[in-house]
């Protein structure tokens, strides 16, 4: 039996939760109040227990899709460079592309990077699941460009990770720092570079 559709009204009150999530998320961090994300969507507390029962419920729902396109991205490369089109073969160029793209959607949300990190210990974690199927693409990917040639080999996937994750964390800590991410992009980029 194919699961049911949901009614209108409540995949309009579950957009408006994951929209009052991703706002409060950017403001206030991954520990925004659920009561607040409640309110901001104008709907009742049961409202959005019904829909995400946990807090790590709605994170999987909001960030979860970011994961799953960060996932999908890498895949992306990775056929493009078995089916060896012009446009995204090149194995270096694939692995900036996806760590671009991870450092940005890191940096989109206040604490997202511990949350990240959290997930490599809790595989009970709703997040865990789509955070891995990410790290182990983005792995994919790193291995590519470290055949070619273009990266450290003794760069691991959770050396990448943690990098990545890093470049993120800055960007929480001070508008300052956030200005400078493309400039610590490109140093961190150097330091895995192959010599």
């Amino acid at each position: 039996m194919p699961p049911r559709t949901p009614r209108a009204d409540a995949q309009r009150n579950r957009d408006r939760l994951l929209a009052a999530a991703a706002e409060l998320v950017a403001e206030e961090g991954v520990q925004a109040s659920l009561r607040d994300v409640a309110r901001r969507a104008e709907v009742g507390l049961g409202t959005l227990y019904r829909h995400f029962p946990t807090r790590d419920d709605l994170l999987e729902a909001l960030l979860g899709r970011r994961f799953e396109a960060l996932a999908e991205h890498a895949e992306r490369a990775e056929r493009a460079e078995h089916a060896g089109t012009t446009t995204t073969a090149d194995p270096e160029r694939a692995l900036v592309d996806w760590l671009q793209e991870f450092t940005l959607g890191a940096a989109a949300y206040r604490d997202l990077p511990a949350a990240l990190v959290a997930t490599l210990h809790s595989p009970d974690s709703a997040l865990h699941a789509s955070c891995l199927r990410m790290r182990e693409a983005g792995g994919r990917l790193l291995l590519a460009a470290q055949e070619a040639g273009a990266v450290r080999p003794e760069v691991t996937p959770l050396d990448l990770f943690a990098l990545a994750n890093a470049l993120g964390w800055i960007a929480d800590q001070s508008p300052s720092l956030a200005e400078r991410r493309e400039h610590l992009f490109r140093l961190v980029w150097d330091g895995l570079r192959r010599r």
